[in-house]
């Protein structure tokens, strides 16, 4: 039975494999940035019709928002919109083919043989789920070190980021 739901989580998961599939067969890298943030936005109306919506503006506001205007700041920074054709190398499209044979037969076995056997009756979350202290507390007592580890490789790439563009700079200045 199809239901309204159903129509919506289709439409939307039609949209967010359209947009991944643009955003890697694209060779221009400002267009895959936009096509990434078109995906970001979808998800996030995932998170709204999962009933998160704190969830949905944050990921609106960090991924498709901050991040991406990064991403975008360095693609024209570097100069790199449109990438040239590299060279292929001989071993990358057999291995390519045996791990796509292999998420598929995986896909497959799960479908197969364990889908009947999942306990189909999910228990319906907490109504503050998705709410910001609660979010804060998981963070801040469960997850602190990933949360630390994860600032420390962003500032990581910050600093990388402006290494690259000085020396890129400099290797202007002498030329």
């Amino acid at each position: 039975m199809i239901n309204a739901d159903m129509i919506v989580f289709f439409t939307l998961a039609l949209v967010a494999v359209a947009s991944a599939v643009g955003m890697l067969l694209n060779r221009n890298a400002v267009y895959a940035a936009l096509f990434l943030i078109l995906n970001f936005c979808t998800v996030a109306v995932f998170y709204l019709v999962l009933g998160a919506p704190f969830i949905a503006m944050t990921q609106v506001t960090v991924y498709a928002g901050a991040i991406m205007v990064l991403f975008l700041f360095v693609i024209m920074l570097l100069g790199a919109e449109e990438t040239p054709l590299g060279k292929s190398l001989n071993w990358q499209r057999p291995v390519a083919l045996v791990l796509a044979l292999a998420m598929v037969g995986q896909m497959l076995y799960v479908a197969l043989f364990l889908l009947g056997r999942v306990n189909p009756i999910l228990q319906a979350p907490k109504p503050d789920f998705a709410a910001p202290l609660e979010l804060g507390q998981v963070f801040f007592q469960e997850y602190f070190l990933p949360l630390q580890m994860t600032g420390v490789l962003l500032l990581a790439a910050m600093v990388g980021a402006i290494v690259i563009t000085r020396h890129e700079k400099e290797k202007d200045k002498q030329s």
